[in-house]
């Protein structure tokens, strides 16, 4: 396994067995349809403003439909890559840097809810959140295009929600 893998491993890993009690409660994460109907994910505008951009550590999307948690994808970056997420910076699923670390991206599907999870460095206000966090699903449109929809976080699976179901 290249190193760059095992670090990403490595992140995962610990974002997924933290306990979720001992963590800071995690900030709301802005969910976007991006270019050809895939999501990206960034920080609000208003955390922006307050807490400044967050130094970006790493991204997972996971499957969180029916009590069940599969990672669909992940990508960490390197201290020495470090950069800041901002409102105008979209992170596409799947991305598109290749030199980064990352796992293959499994194909979204319609009706499945899905968490995405940014970690971030601390910040340095005490107030600040620790990651940013949002669940969201994907539903099919008339015209045959795909619809984003953003869920709030007590959202445990798409069922019985416009524009959830498969």
């Amino acid at each position: 396994m290249r190193p760059s893998q095992q670090i990403l491993c490595c992140i995962v890993a610990a974002i997924f067995s933290a306990d979720a009690r001992a963590a800071p409660h995690p900030g709301e994460l802005d969910v976007r349809q991006g270019s050809g109907g895939i999501p990206c994910f960034t920080v609000f505008q208003k955390d922006e403003r307050v807490f400044g951009s967050p130094e970006f550590r790493s991204i997972s999307v996971t499957d969180v439909t029916a009590g069940g948690r599969m990672l669909m994808w992940a990508m960490a970056i390197p201290p020495e890559r470090a950069f800041r997420v901002t409102f105008r910076l979209c992170i596409p699923y799947a991305g598109r840097l290749p030199v980064l670390p990352k796992t293959n991206a499994l194909p979204l599907q319609l009706g499945k809810v899905y968490e995405v999870l940014i970690d971030i460095k601390p910040p340095m206000l005490a107030t600040a959140p620790r990651a940013y966090r949002a669940r969201f699903c994907l539903s099919g449109k008339a015209d045959g295009g795909l619809q984003l929809r953003t869920l709030n976080s007590g959202a445990v699976d798409g069922k019985g929600r416009p524009g959830c179901g498969a």
